[in-house]
């Protein structure tokens, strides 16, 4: 078995390990385990199962060691919801669910048929939903759901039964809400190409009444590591005029996270202040959480620490 073998499978490896474990950082490192015991154990595959297969094997039982380690990880949406005037309380980066880029995630070469599924099985709503499973329901749903392995493979990856199995992703599907993988486009329409637009224009010009106009009623801001979330255009424009003023006249930066449209902010002066992930639900922005830990997410996806003025 050579390791261009193996590596080939790295990017659907960490999506994977991504939906486990809400962590590319811990994504990351499962997959490098995974693929050092592929490695070691290379004889043992005896190819009566895919390579695929094998390794997704492998990685499930890696995560379900890092789970039972680990504690679950959430968003600040999970908290009680705030006002513009709360105290920012901040958590330690493991307490939160992280973005992972789309490119890190996706295969190089996914089956159109299936790339909906595992574009929308990586957004941040569905990953954190995943991490109130238990961890074997949660390898059981996505082996079954997002990978379509049989019963079968995953009892025999899991060192159960069938029925056991079939029971599993009965209680699991039960958990999460009805149809959370169905409907998932493979690409933005052109209505939500338009609104992204505009969404960055309104950016760009610190226009917070044309930038709110974009919103859902319900629609939330959130800044892990900060655990303040904010919901409704009214209190996400009270803070944008008010404690959040520092972000007029940044400058947006276009990328993809968690299968949704992303992008990197920079303050004036270039400084990087925050990798904002959109959510859009019926034609408006639903969510827009900022990660602020730019320090270690933006080399992560390709952003700079600093926009030079050149680039601006």
């Amino acid at each position: 078995m050579q390791a261009v073998e193996l590596e080939r499978h790295r990017p659907a490896l960490v999506g994977h390990c991504y939906r486990m474990l809400g962590s590319a950082t811990d994504a990351d490192d499962a997959v490098q385990e995974t693929l050092l015991r592929a490695w070691r154990h290379a004889d043992g595959f005896d190819g009566r199962a895919s390579l695929r297969t094998w390794l997704y094997r492998i990685a499930t039982n890696v995560c379900l060691d890092q789970l039972a380690r680990a504690k679950r990880r959430e968003r600040p949406v999970e908290g009680p919801r705030g006002t513009i005037d709360d105290e920012l309380i901040e958590r330690p980066r493991s307490h939160w669910l992280e973005p992972i880029p789309d490119a890190r995630a996706l295969p190089d070469d996914p089956d159109p048929g299936q790339l909906a599924v595992l574009r929308q099985s990586i957004r941040l709503a569905f990953v954190a939903a995943l991490q109130h499973l238990p961890p074997r329901q949660r390898a059981a749903l996505l082996l079954k759901d997002v990978l379509g392995f049989s019963a079968q493979e995953i009892a025999e990856a899991l060192e159960t039964s069938v029925p056991a199995i079939n029971s599993t992703l009965q209680r699991a599907r039960a958990t999460l809400k009805q149809g959370e993988l169905e409907g998932a486009e493979a690409a933005l329409s052109e209505a939500d190409q338009a609104l992204l637009e505009r969404y960055v224009d309104a950016f760009h010009r610190y226009d917070v009444e044309a930038l709110t106009g974009l919103l859902r009623d319900d629609a939330v801001l959130s800044m892990p590591p900060y655990t303040l979330w904010l919901e409704g255009p009214r209190a996400i424009g009270d803070w944008f005029l008010g404690r959040g003023i520092g972000c007029k006249g940044s400058t947006l930066i276009p990328t993809r996270a968690c299968g949704s449209p992303a992008f990197g902010q920079y303050r004036p002066g270039g400084v990087p202040w925050s990798l904002i992930v959109l959510e859009l639900k019926g034609g408006r922005v639903a969510s827009m959480t900022h990660f602020l830990d730019t320090e270690r997410l933006f080399p992560r996806f390709g952003l700079p620490l600093e926009l030079l003025s050149s680039a601006g």
